[in-house]
């Protein structure tokens, strides 16, 4: 089951239903998705159901979930829904494309998703319900923190820490050893070269401060 019938869950759905074991068998079945949004409810989204909302996750114990959003504008959300749900870290699913490069060494945590041709080298991690996007490169012992988002084509150098829940935007290149601050907002196409303070928006080349994150 798939927590949000957005953009992102959308995707989420789609890579399990292509994904398949060394057999060509399928690795997932999935059931549909679950969102708040009443209208949304008896649909059909990509052409699978909207199962209802949260309470709905109660009715399939045996499901395995994917808490799905994680768009800038809605910091937080996925720690709010697991909290909300209080499910043991079992419960979630962790969804690695298999175009993705990931060294045996890494870790990926419950809950997580990695997408199409992510890189990652040695020593890495990628937290509970972490979000790293397609075509990021991971340098050697990145730690992406649990609850943060790494959108599409970011560059991070060796030993850079993205704290939980920290959203570091698209196309952005961040230095070695650099950390991205808890609930740190980075602008798409930025440029960081030290640190970046918690609970606020930096974007730009060079790098400014914009405001507080919501």
């Amino acid at each position: 089951m798939v927590i949000g019938a957005g953009g992102m869950g959308r995707a989420i759905a789609s890579l399990c239903a292509r994904e398949t074991d060394a057999a060509g068998r399928p690795v997932w079945n999935v059931l549909g998705f679950v969102d708040e949004d009443p209208r949304l409810h008896g649909a059909a989204v990509d052409g699978l159901p909207v199962l209802g909302g949260l309470p709905v996750v109660a009715r399939h114990p045996g499901a395995r979930l994917v808490v799905s959003i994680c768009h800038v504008d809605f910091h937080g959300a996925r720690r709010r829904i697991v909290e909300t749900l209080g499910l043991p870290a079992h419960r979630y699913a962790t969804i690695v494309h298999p175009t993705a490069v990931i060294d045996p060494s890494c870790t990926v945590g419950p809950g997580a998703v990695v997408m199409p041709q992510v890189c990652a080298l040695p020593g890495g991690t990628v937290g509970a319900h972490a979000v790293v996007r397609p075509q990021t490169v991971m340098a050697a012992d990145v730690t992406v923190r649990d609850y943060a988002t790494v959108a599409a084509q970011v560059f991070l150098g060796r030993g850079v820490v993205v704290e939980e829940e920290a959203y570091v935007g698209a196309g952005t290149k961040v230095r070695e050893r650099a950390v991205v601050g808890p609930r740190a907002v980075v602008g798409m196409g930025s440029l960081v070269l030290g640190p970046v303070p918690g609970h606020e928006v930096w974007a730009g080349s060079p790098l400014r401060r914009l405001g507080p994150a919501v």
